[in-house]
């Protein structure tokens, strides 16, 4: 059974604009009706799926389209080869996971100490020494766990 775009909108919850992109950017595929209106297999849904799984867990989606393409494209993934995929992603979360740790646990501590400035903050930034980055979140990057 095909599914028009509007249906597999309906059915994943996502906008027709997101679906074209996700096909533009080989998420998923479609063929094309005589009337050239796409038209997408029902398994398709479960592609959507593991999108929506592999952004929950904090993947890019090119990180997952990665995953994607270790998975059959004319039909919805098997048991035995989610759990694969989803057994690569592991290391992933984890990582995310000691990364988050040492947010929330540096959290206190910074906002504790009392200067409230990350321009004279002496453990974050010495010397502003931030500013000779250019502009964006450079602490905070900096702070990331290594996986």
């Amino acid at each position: 059974m095909l599914l028009t775009i509007g249906e597999l909108s309906h059915r994943a919850g996502l906008s027709p604009a997101t679906l074209r992109y996700y096909e533009e950017i080989d998420l998923i595929s479609s063929t094309r009706s005589a009337g050239r209106h796409r038209r997408y297999p029902r398994w398709t849904l479960r592609r959507l799926a593991v999108v929506a799984a592999g952004q929950r867990v904090g993947l890019s989606l090119a990180q997952i389209r990665q995953s994607l393409a270790e998975l059959p494209t004319d039909r919805a993934p098997t048991r035995a080869e989610w759990s694969a995929l989803s057994a690569s992603w592991r290391s992933h979360v984890n990582a995310r996971i000691a990364e988050l740790t040492a947010l929330r646990d540096d959290l206190d501590g910074c906002v504790g100490c009392g200067c409230l400035s990350l321009d004279r903050c002496p453990l974050y930034n010495p010397g502003d020494e931030a500013a000779t980055e250019g502009p964006g979140a450079r602490l905070i990057r900096r702070a990331q766990v290594d996986p």
